[in-house]
């Protein structure tokens, strides 16, 4: 994603040298969020998503190369690949994104055991996933969440399996989080929270997963959702900077002149909320076009005020800004009726909010209260949380009144 937004970028900025776009997957560049949802279910396919069309690269002189880099050798200012090519480059991008964690347990190989990353991952979960099955879906991030909710909505009868007390709960907190297990059990989901799988048993494929507190769950396949490591290892002995992915400055450069990163590997210094690695849709796309300017010679730093969002059956969650720690938890609608808006904030000042059918989408609609949060958040506004929580006061005049 991030890389074909930044070909895009440069090319409509003016670059007409050689351009060259490397990647290991089979398709041009798309965005992956309906390979959890609508594509899964079989409502959508991805040409909708394609970050361009397949003409456009040839018709831009932009050369897809279909393999894996292995390595960057930073001297000689080559990229190195797994066919024992090299291409040289006089500036770099590194878009590599994220791999799925590994669950390290007996069992994890068998047939029926399956991960989320790839067009081709999809289709084979969607394959296996029949009407009247029983799927095990092993954590409750986004992903874990959003499979959930798909299978069930495919016919197929899921139990989830998840360490904390509810779906979403360490990113979203424990106030949110209920509400999503109430979601999801609402829908017929089993929640075995608290719990961990431990291994995996059956003969020729998967047929149950035992948990550490002993519980056995017969399945017919399993989803494995315990998040990703960003992809670093062609960097080994480069010089260039890795901390839970690549360290980038506000311009999205790395500590190597000429070498940048954007998406889900960055690790990125953003002006308001410090040293973030952020892994949603939204970012790969904006980042890769910042990353594409700095690399045609912006000094603009990339101070997106982040939003994502998740679709979950009929339901619709919302988000931005960005926090992991937070003090105080403000809601504006009924937690009763799962319609709210929900403020995040530290020390006083409003680092994110989220939307539960409510708020609007932050990116599309400036009037909704999610886009008037989100200019908060940029100001770093310290509101009343009174005012935050009375409907009757409008996040715009809360704003005009911060002013």
């Amino acid at each position: 994603m991030s890389g074909g937004v930044a070909a895009k970028t440069l090319r409509e900025g003016g670059y007409d040298g050689r351009l060259v776009l490397i990647g290991h997957e089979p398709t041009p560049p798309f965005g992956r969020p309906p390979l959890s949802k609508t594509y899964l279910r079989g409502e959508e396919s991805l040409s909708g998503w394609l970050v361009n069309p397949d003409k456009w690269y040839e018709s831009n002189r932009v050369e897809l190369i279909a393999a894996t880099a292995m390595g960057v050798n930073v001297p000689m200012r080559q990229v190195e690949l797994d066919a024992g090519r090299s291409i040289a480059f006089g500036k770099l991008l590194i878009t590599t994104g994220g791999e799925n964690r590994q669950l390290d347990l007996a069992g994890a190989k068998l047939p029926g055991v399956f991960q989320l990353r790839t067009v081709a991952d999809s289709d084979a979960i969607k394959e296996a996933a029949h009407r009247g099955a029983r799927a095990l879906v092993v954590g409750m991030g986004f992903i874990g969440c959003e499979v959930t909710a798909s299978l069930t909505q495919m016919g197929v009868k899921v139990t989830s399996v998840l360490p904390g007390a509810a779906p979403l709960e360490s990113v979203l907190g424990p106030e949110m989080g209920a509400l999503m297990a109430g979601i999801h059990r609402d829908a017929g989901v089993e929640l075995v929270a608290g719990d961990e799988v431990v291994r995996f048993e059956g003969a020729n494929r998967v047929e149950r997963a035992i948990t550490r507190n002993g519980r056995k769950l017969t399945c017919d396949l399993a989803v494995v959702a315990v998040g990703i490591r960003p992809t670093v290892d062609i960097l080994k002995d480069s010089g260039v900077a890795v901390d839970n992915g690549i360290l980038v400055d506000a311009m999205c450069r790395t500590n190597v002149p000429g070498i940048f990163a954007a998406g889900d590997v960055a690790n990125h210094l953003h002006p308001l909320f410090g040293r973030i690695r952020v892994e949603h849709y939204n970012n790969a796309e904006k980042q890769g076009a910042a990353a594409a300017r700095s690399m045609l010679g912006s000094d603009s730093a990339y101070g997106y005020v982040h939003t994502f969002w998740s679709d979950q059956y009929r339901h619709k969650l919302e988000y931005v800004g960005h926090v992991r720690k937070w003090d105080r938890f403000v809601v504006r609608g009924s937690l009763r009726d799962r319609k709210i808006v929900g403020f995040y904030l530290t020390d006083g000042v409003l680092r994110a909010a989220v939307g539960l059918d409510r708020g609007g989408d932050p990116e599309l609609d400036e009037h909704g209260e999610l886009a008037a949060a989100g200019r908060l958040i940029a100001r770093e506004a310290r509101p009343d949380p009174r005012a935050l929580a009375d409907e009757a006061i409008d996040l715009e005049h809360l704003q005009i009144q911060e002013r």
